[in-house]
């Protein structure tokens, strides 16, 4: 199954916020448009869009600028390494976060009674790859919650990281929020409704470089069965495969992202803001035998063999509450969802995945 490709450049160029509110009965083909994407988020949990503000030069540059990086030894890496903080700043090196699958008893239950052909590849321990943490956008000055909120952290010898990992972070919130703008009308909700919460939440541009040479192995797991935390998450497409997506009724699929397309991801936020109307995406990342193909190629062509992915979670602001919003709060489902600040509900989900308190004395 492909997925649907949204064109964002129609509602880019309309004025249709100014024109419904967030009304959908005006707004024609627009107001259509935003209904398919609030359905496919629901049914599908991921949606693939073109942004005509982020193009395949811009990914080009981050994607070359990171694997440059993953390429340095781990004792240079390491010394971008903050553990007092959650690993919600610089590097989190292989071996340290552990699959929401391996540690959620009542998500184990579920993936046996799976059937055998749409189950996820069980990982054998902590993923085998890393990640760095970069802060996208301002922060609060005041928070409950500052640790999720700190200074950024910049590798010595990359005088272009910072304009890099602002540039195209800025963009791809750019699309979240356009997105998130048209989920929101699709759903019925003021046009605002998601985008006036993520105003200085502690967005992550988090990429995350997995090494093909050492593990570089059919069946090998860079990233357990999990869903994200966060409100919603969008890629830009990665050089190597390998990204499994389930859809709601359970289906596995294969997600393939065309040339100059973003992939977006919905979190575990944006379920609790519509009681469970829209759901976290389960996603995992596996070498398949297309990645296997990619790493011929690129093996063929001398290019760097480290997988990265452009990763970028949008959260809601740390001190805002998550409850489900308008209509959705009327749902026999909202009793599931009580009302829990962000931030609160954040450092609760990193405790679980052993992303709090390492290293802390």
């Amino acid at each position: 199954m492909d997925l649907p490709v949204i064109d964002l450049a129609p509602y880019l160029s309309s004025s249709i916020g100014e024109k419904t509110g967030g009304d959908e009965d005006g707004t024609g083909g627009l107001g259509e448009l935003c209904r398919e994407v609030s359905r496919i988020l629901r049914e599908t949990g991921a949606l693939l869009v073109k942004d005509p503000r982020c193009t395949v030069e811009d990914n080009d540059r981050f994607l070359d600028m990171m694997e440059k990086y993953f390429e340095r030894p781990s004792e240079f890496k390491r010394l971008q390494e903050r553990p007092n903080l959650h690993y919600q700043v610089g590097v989190t090196p292989e071996g340290v976060e552990i699959p929401r699958s391996l540690v959620d008893e009542e998500m184990q239950g579920k993936l046996r009674a799976m059937p055998k052909e749409f189950q996820p590849s069980i990982p054998m321990g902590p993923d085998p790859k890393w990640r760095y943490m970069w802060r996208v956008g301002p922060r609060p000055s005041n928070t409950h919650f500052q640790e999720l909120n700190s200074e950024p952290v910049i590798p010595e010898g990359f005088p272009e990281w910072k304009d890099t990992m602002d540039s195209w972070g800025h963009k791809m919130i750019s699309a979240i929020e356009v997105v998130a703008e048209m989920a929101a009308i699709g759903f019925g909700l003021p046009k605002d409704a998601f985008t006036s919460l993520m105003k200085q939440g502690p967005h992550l541009l988090a990429p995350t470089g997995s090494d093909l040479r050492c593990h570089g192995q059919e069946g090998t797991v860079f990233a357990g069965y999990h869903y994200d935390l966060n409100f919603l998450t969008i890629h830009g497409r990665s050089r190597f495969p390998g990204l499994n997506i389930w859809l709601r009724n359970g289906q596995k699929v294969e997600v393939k992202v065309p040339v100059g397309c973003l992939l977006i991801q919905t979190g575990k936020q944006i379920e609790w803001l519509t009681a469970g109307d829209c759901i976290a995406g389960m996603h995992e990342v596996v070498v398949t035998s297309r990645t296997i193909d990619a790493i011929k190629l690129a093996s063929e062509q001398n290019r760097s063999l480290w997988r990265v992915s452009s990763t970028l979670f949008a959260h809601i602001a740390s001190d805002a509450v998550l409850k489900p919003l308008g209509h959705f709060a009327e749902s026999p489902l909202a009793s599931k969802y009580p009302p829990i600040c962000a931030g609160e509900f954040v450092e609760e989900e990193l405790a679980v995945i052993n992303l709090k308190g390492n290293g802390e004395s």
